[in-house]
């Protein structure tokens, strides 16, 4: 989880100097390097180790567990969901640069080694990538139990590079006085102003501490963080600026300037594992996240396959790492060079990361029950930080920083496609439904006939007779012996406790209604469930049970009353390329039963 910002340093500091010019004063390059510094300690100590950690739901975090955390299911709150969602949109395409960036910047290590290397850097750090998402299929349980002590070496070994160059010239600390990153802000001009988008750079795997806590908790990543990565992060940083104050060119790689030339090559190599590390935790992240989408109605059902019975959070998500490589991929080529790259880097960030702040400030009033005033003066400081990065990493729109931006509006636009689709769908259906006394005295006034077994109806509605089951009726004229239906519910909590999980109702003799209640990071099991209320006294036959689910054709109305045509459209195409229903509640594919219809939105 600290790849991403453990291997910043790679291109950070060379990014920011890249802007100050070839050699820059001492007062830049002390100014940059205490901004850089005041940075990791303002944003990520600060505000996510500090602050944002403490806001968890039920000990998940990220901006969609936060904006769940405020009610949004609650309470009609679409100013909140556009923050969320947004910001959550923007992390994939950081999703796909991440990885791209960090490659090149690990790799372009050989360029220093001998110019030979040059050609190989772009095709090699291709074919890295492709192995990356290619194997992103089997897992990371195995390869992942090398990940920290690989991560816990680089970090050790930056620090000690770090102590190397500090040794050179010991006045480079004077830059933890913050004064020198403000005299420099204010005396820089645009160039100062500027150098904030580069600045930012130190800080672009903040957000991922806070939204991967789930997995580790926030005690071990403070004490992480505290204990080993920060310090070396502020080592190397101040390492590589000593030699720049030394008299070495502010272009080119600083990073490796300060290896030995007998040991660059394996440092190379060690920078290229740490940042596939670091890819492979993004590409992680957007998998969870996506699987958080679509337990909250904001995504149609993807396949997703678990790939440890040890950890829930090792998934795997199909058409989520394809399109990730192919972005990530299209990006490695069309760009080149990591100093290309940096000018698309940082803006999806940035733009989370204000997100996050303008929700922790209502996080801060509704959950802690802060005062105004004091909520104000702390939240608004993190929103002034961020939006200082945020203007800054704006004017590198025209170098490449339209990439994240598009890349997140077209995911932004795809969950609210789904999202108001599925909301048509559930009104229309819910004009068609029919009360449950009606339903059964229906039953006793026909004299349906009924068939051994158990039938299970899996419904959106909670009251009323299910649809299926009555389309069931009508065509078949027959019910079983044993009726059980069910409804599935996304809490906003990411787990749902046992005692919580099933309530069962039972309406007639042999006939049930039953309520099931996950987390948005938990996925149905219905026969679990089944088992479950069976063992809470349902006399259902667990041998001979049938599920019962609708399939909606999404068509247009013709009153032109419905969605946009478009919209419409749009969804229609979505619903048919979503993952069945009966992979998604794991049903036996041998007992299902689909029944068509048709829905006019």
């Amino acid at each position: 989880m600290f790849g991403d910002i453990g291997t910043s340093p790679l291109y950070t500091l060379k990014t920011v100097l890249d802007l100050t010019g070839e050699h820059p004063a001492a007062a830049t390059t002390l100014g940059s390097l205490s901004l850089v510094i005041w940075t990791l300690i303002i944003i990520t100590s600060v505000k996510y180790v500090a602050f944002a950690m403490r806001v968890d739901n039920d000990g998940e975090g990220g901006i969609l567990a936060l904006m769940s955390l405020l009610g949004v299911k609650r309470r009609h709150r679409p100013a909140i969901v556009a923050v969320g969602l947004f910001g959550a949109a923007l992390i994939y395409g950081d999703g796909a640069i991440t990885p791209a960036i960090s490659v090149l910047s690990a790799l372009e290590g050989l360029d220093i080694a001998t110019p030979a290397f040059h050609p190989y850097i772009l095709p090699a750090s291709v074919a890295i990538l492709l192995v990356l998402f290619a194997v992103q299929p089997q897992g990371t349980a195995r390869i992942g139990r090398a990940f920290g002590p690989v991560m816990a070496l680089w970090f050790l070994v930056i620090a000690l590079l770090g102590l190397v160059g500090i040794w050179q010239h010991p006045a480079v600390l004077a830059a933890l006085d913050p004064r020198y990153g403000i005299a420099y802000l204010l005396s820089g001009g645009a160039t100062g102003f500027l150098v904030l988008g580069g600045v930012f750079l130190c800080v672009t795997g903040a957000e991922a501490l806070y939204a991967d806590m789930g997995h580790f908790g926030a005690k071990p990543i403070r004490l992480a963080w505290s204990a080993l990565v920060f310090p070396s992060l502020v080592l190397n940083y101040a390492g590589q600026a000593a030699l720049v104050l030394e008299g070495a060119p502010g272009s080119g790689n600083i990073f490796y300037r300060l290896c030995p030339p007998s040991a660059l090559v394996p440092l190379v190599l060690l920078a290229t594992v740490a940042t596939v590390i670091a890819s492979q935790s993004i590409i992680t992240g957007a998998f969870s996240m996506t699987r958080q989408a679509i337990q909250l109605g904001w995504l149609p059902r993807l396949p997703i396959t678990q790939t440890s019975e040890a950890g829930y959070g090792q998934i795997y998500v199909g058409p989520v790492n394809w399109l990730l490589m192919l972005v990530t991929l299209g990006l490695t080529i069309g760009f080149g060079k990591s100093d290309n790259l940096a000018a698309a880097y940082g803006i999806a960030v940035s733009a989370t990361m204000l997100m996050t702040s303008a929700l922790l400030f209502i996080a801060m009033r509704e959950i802690w029950r802060w005062p105004l005033p004091a909520a104000g003066a702390v939240a608004g400081a993190f929103i002034v930080v961020d939006a200082g990065f945020v203007a800054a990493n704006m004017l590198k729109i025209g170098e490449g920083g339209y990439v994240p931006l598009i890349l997140a509006a077209l995911v932004y636009g795809a969950m609210l496609v789904w999202h108001l689709g599925a909301q048509a769908v559930a009104a229309r259906l819910q004009e068609t439904v029919m009360p449950i006394d009606v339903f059964m005295a229906e039953i006793a006034r026909r004299k349906v006939p009924r068939v051994p077994g158990t039938a299970v109806f899996l419904t959106r509605t909670q009251h009323d007779a299910p649809p299926v089951m009555v389309w069931h009726l009508k065509h078949n004229r027959a019910l079983h012996e044993r009726l059980f239906v069910l409804t599935v519910i996304t809490e906003s909590v990411p787990w749902v406790g046992a005692a919580s999980r099933l309530s069962v109702t039972e309406i007639a003799p042999h006939f049930w209604r039953a309520t099931a209640r996950y987390g948005f990071m938990e996925r149905p099991d219905i026969p679990a469930l089944l088992a479950q209320a069976c063992a809470g006294g349902c006399a259902i036959d667990l041998a001979d049970v049938t599920y019962y689910v609708g399939h909606e054709t999404v068509v247009a109305r013709e009153d032109r009353q419905g969605l946009p045509r478009w919209l419409e459209t749009l969804f229609a195409l979505m619903q048919r390329n979503a993952a069945h229903v009966t992979d998604y509640f794991k049903l036996p594919r041998d007992a299902v039963v689909e029944i068509g219809r048709e829905i006019a939105i």
